[in-house]
């Protein structure tokens, strides 16, 4: 298994933050990981919500299903699945002055054969979390669905 741990923080209002980040459709636009999102079911986002994720990683591609596990005022959980790796992505935001701050928690875990490559992945899961600490701050103070 692999985990990283990252803290931004905006000066949007987590009310704000929290709702954009439901959507997980919209990690196009903050996980440079991310080539594209689709939602796979119809209505308002609300747990058990899905979405097909296609990201690249050291140079390939890899399609995961997210389902939306939790969705409560403050926190947000998404799990992502295919036969090689479940992917957990923790996502807690809190009121902080007239912003917020986001604590962003990811977790990879292999499955069969594809667990002896965990140890050699951790610095390239590393990078990617840091550009994401770097990015997101970034889309949310330009406005979300602005970039």
């Amino acid at each position: 298994m692999i985990g990283v741990e990252r803290t931004m923080v905006t000066d949007r209002p987590a009310e704000e933050v929290l709702r954009y980040l439901a959507d997980f459709g919209n990690t196009r636009e903050w996980d440079p990981g991310t080539v594209r999102c689709e939602r796979l079911d119809d209505g308002p986002v609300a747990e058990g919500s899905t979405w097909r994720n296609v990201s690249r990683f050291r140079g390939r591609e890899s399609e995961l299903v997210y389902r939306l596990e939790r969705l409560s005022p403050d926190r947000l959980v998404f799990v992502g699945r295919n036969r090689t790796v479940t992917a957990t992505d923790d996502i807690t935001v809190r009121p902080t002055g007239s912003g917020s701050t986001l604590t962003y928690h990811a977790e990879l875990r292999f499955h069969g054969l594809a667990r002896l490559a965990a140890p050699l992945l951790r610095g390239e899961f590393e990078r990617l979390a840091d550009a994401v600490a770097d990015r997101l701050p970034e889309v949310l103070a330009t406005g979300p669905g602005r970039t």
